[in-house]
C-alpha cells in the first residue's frame, strides 16, 4: 500500500511539472505541440496541451492581422501624403493670389477639407505605432517643467488666436520618469484639446503635483465641461460626444493620452462639471519601475 501510494503521488508531480513546462514555454513564446507525445500524456495533460495550442495559434492569427493592420495604415498614410501635401500647397496659392471672390470660400472649404483629412491620417497612423509597439517609449528620470513650457510654447499660437491665456505653476525641482517625446504628445493634446473647448478670453491652467510615487500634470479648463455619463467614454478610441461634433477631431486624442500615460506605468484621470470645465490629470511614475 505505502509503494502504491509513493507511485501515485511520483506521477503526479511528474505531471504538475510537465503541465508546468507547457505554460512555461506558452509564456515564454516556444510552446509546440509537437515537442509533446500524447501518448505519454495524462488525459488531463492531453487536454491542457490541446488548450495551449488553441491559444498559441489564437495569439499567432491575432498578431498576423494586426501586422496586416498595421502595413495598410503605413501604406495609407505614405500613399495619401504627397496627395494631401499638394492640395494644401495649391489652395494655399489660390488664396495668395487673390483669386475671385465668389471661388474664396470654396477654396477654404478645400484647405479645411484637407487640412481634416492630414489630421486624420496623422492620428491613426501615431495610434496604429503606439499600438503595435513600433515606437517603443523609453522613459527616463528628468525635470518636467522644461516638457511642460516645450508644450505650451507651441499651443501659444492657437491660444492667441482664441485670446485664451495659459499659466504654468510648476517646481522646477519636479522630476519624474517618462519619454519626452511622446509625453510632450499626450500633455499637448490635453492642452490643444482644453484651448479648442474653452471660451475666447478664458485660461488653461497647466499645474504640477508633486506626490511620494507619482508627479501629476494638471491641465484645467474652464469651458464646455463634460456631462458625467461621459467621462467613462472620453478615452475610448473614436468616442467624440455630440456635442462637440463641429470641431476638428477623431477621437483619437485622449485615448492616446490614456495609452502613453499606461506603457509608461502611469495612469490619467479626469474630474470635470458639465458646463463648468474640466480637470485632465496625467500621472507620472517618479521611479523606473
Amino acid at each position: 500500500m505505502f509503494g502504491r501510494d509513493k507511485n501515485r503521488k511520483r506521477l503526479r508531480t511528474g505531471t504538475m511539472n510537465r503541465l508546468e513546462d507547457m505554460l512555461e514555454d506558452a509564456i515564454n513564446g516556444t510552446f509546440e505541440e509537437r515537442n509533446y507525445d500524447e501518448s505519454r500524456l495524462s488525459r488531463l495533460e492531453v487536454k491542457w496541451k490541446r488548450f495551449l495550442s488553441s491559444s498559441v495559434t489564437s495569439k499567432n492569427r491575432i498578431e498576423e492581422e494586426q501586422e496586416k493592420i498595421k502595413r495598410l495604415i503605413s501604406d495609407i498614410s505614405h500613399q495619401t501624403k504627397t496627395p494631401l501635401a499638394n492640395i494644401l500647397l495649391y489652395s494655399q496659392i489660390l488664396q495668395e493670389k487673390g483669386s475671385d471672390p465668389e471661388l474664396t470660400p470654396i477654396v477654404e472649404n478645400i484647405r479645411n477639407q484637407a487640412e481634416k483629412l492630414n489630421f486624420l491620417i496623422e492620428s491613426m497612423v501615431k495610434a496604429s505605432r503606439l499600438e503595435s509597439e513600433i515606437f517603443i517609449l523609453t522613459p527616463k528620470r528628468q525635470p518636467v517643467q522644461p516638457m511642460l513650457e516645450a508644450v505650451i510654447s507651441v499651443s501659444l499660437e492657437a491660444a492667441d488666436a482664441k485670446n485664451i491665456r495659459i499659466s504654468l505653476q510648476s517646481d522646477p525641482l519636479t522630476e519624474a520618469c517618462f519619454d519626452r517625446k511622446w509625453t510632450e504628445e499626450a500633455i499637448g493634446n490635453l492642452v490643444d484639446n482644453a484651448i479648442k473647448y474653452s471660451a475666447p478670453g478664458s485660461e488653461v491652467r497647466v499645474s504640477v503635483s508633486d506626490y511620494e510615487m507619482f508627479a501629476a500634470v494638471h491641465v484645467a479648463d474652464f469651458g464646455i465641461g463634460i456631462r458625467e455619463e461621459e467621462q467613462a467614454q472620453i478615452f475610448e478610441r473614436f468616442y467624440r460626444s455630440r456635442e462637440v461634433s463641429e470641431e476638428k477631431g477623431i477621437g483619437i486624442g485622449l485615448y492616446l493620452v490614456r495609452e502613453i500615460a499606461a506603457k509608461q506605468n502611469g495612469y490619467v484621470k479626469v474630474r470635470s462639471k458639465h458646463g463648468k470645465g474640466s480637470t485632465f490629470s496625467f500621472y507620472m511614475r517618479k521611479d523606473d519601475k
